[in-house]
């Protein structure tokens, strides 16, 4: 008797993803506490705010990593990527106050391979824990056909809350008010288009070669984590110090980025010899010759992260992220002014 068509023959194998289910779930189960009322393979995941908001303002953010993927996939490493994913959302969404309760997923490959989805699943959850949110659930796809084999997409998706009196609107943002940045741990995941282009397509450089300007290979530098400010920002609101605008310093750049912040009739001003770049920038931009206009629209620059404070809690808030590791730097300041926004000297 002929066998019939199977889902299997089509590409699909369920046995693997049962497999992939039971290889992350104690990884998702550790980011878990008392608020999570459910378990990973239910429909839905159910999250208990609670009664400790008077007044709760959920806030919600998506992004997903980008073309960083793209050096995954060519070392075949992937415990790092879903810090980036973590990463992207959290500190977006922490720029308007919130804190973030919980993260999901979404991972699409075109061959599922559960030691893959576990390494890939084992990073995001490692993150939430940075975060401290919970990694709720998620969804796993297998498309067959859809996908090269050995690649993926991987996106996410973060909820937080906030104080209704406590959101950060950038309405407070005067003259005199001072900017601030937090330093980043290189690329984050934002401008791997132009990098790869420049670094790998027209120098040549390999992944594996040791850049002696980065003090470790091309491919380790390529692959450090974004950072994650959310946690030390939501510590910092916490102990009172009053923050009147956060611009996470994405795909833009700080001009694309802070201008999001500051109100009509003022001015970001700031200083480019602030600015404190770093040798992967300095390589891409020697390398490929980018105009520093475009190295400044493209990459975060040394910058991951700006706090926009009033005067007088400048060294308030650049002590307290010196004691949880953050990197402060003084980049300038908020006149007002028309024309652009953001006007970097």
């Amino acid at each position: 008797m002929t066998r019939g068509a199977s889902y299997r023959d089509a590409g699909v194998d369920l046995e693997a993803a049962e497999e992939s289910v039971r290889m992350i779930r104690d990884a998702v189960r550790s980011t878990h506490d008392a608020r999570v009322l459910s378990e990973l393979a239910e429909f839905g995941g159910l999250f208990a705010l609670g009664s400790a908001y008077r007044d709760p303002v959920l806030v919600a953010g998506t992004d997903g990593v980008g073309t960083k993927l793209k050096v995954a996939f060519a070392l075949d490493r992937h415990d790092t990527v879903g810090q980036d994913l973590v990463a992207m959302c959290v500190d977006d969404i922490v720029c308007q106050g919130a804190r973030p309760l919980f993260f999901l997923d979404y991972l699409a490959m075109g061959k599922l391979r559960p030691g893959q989805v576990a390494e890939i699943v084992g990073g995001v959850a490692k993150a939430c824990k940075m975060a401290g949110c919970a990694l709720l659930g998620g969804e796993t796809a297998e498309l067959p056909g859809f996908y090269a084999p050995g690649e993926y997409d991987l996106a996410g998706f973060a909820v937080g809350v906030v104080e209704r009196n406590a959101v950060i609107t950038g309405t407070s943002i005067g003259a005199g008010c001072v900017i601030l940045g937090l330093t980043s741990t290189g690329l984050h995941s934002n401008g791997y288009s132009l990098a790869r282009m420049v670094l790998l397509e027209k120098a040549g450089l390999k992944l594996d070669a040791v850049i002696p300007e980065l003090g470790r290979t091309l491919g380790e530098e390529l692959l450090q984590p974004t950072a994650i400010y959310a946690p030390h920002l939501v510590a910092a609101l916490d102990a009172g110090i009053p923050i009147s605008g956060l611009a996470h310093i994405t795909g833009g750049g700080i001009p694309g980025n802070l201008q999001r912040v500051v109100p009509d009739g003022f001015v970001a001003r700031l200083s480019r010899a602030a600015i404190p770049g770093g040798p992967i920038f300095s390589l891409v931009q020697r390398l490929g010759q980018v105009e520093d206009a475009e190295m400044l629209r493209t990459f975060n620059m040394g910058i991951g992260m700006i706090a926009v404070v009033p005067p007088a809690a400048t060294d308030a808030f650049t002590q307290f992220m010196d004691g949880r590791g953050q990197k402060v730097v003084p980049l300038g300041e908020i006149v007002k002014a028309e024309g652009d926004k953001v006007q970097i000297l």
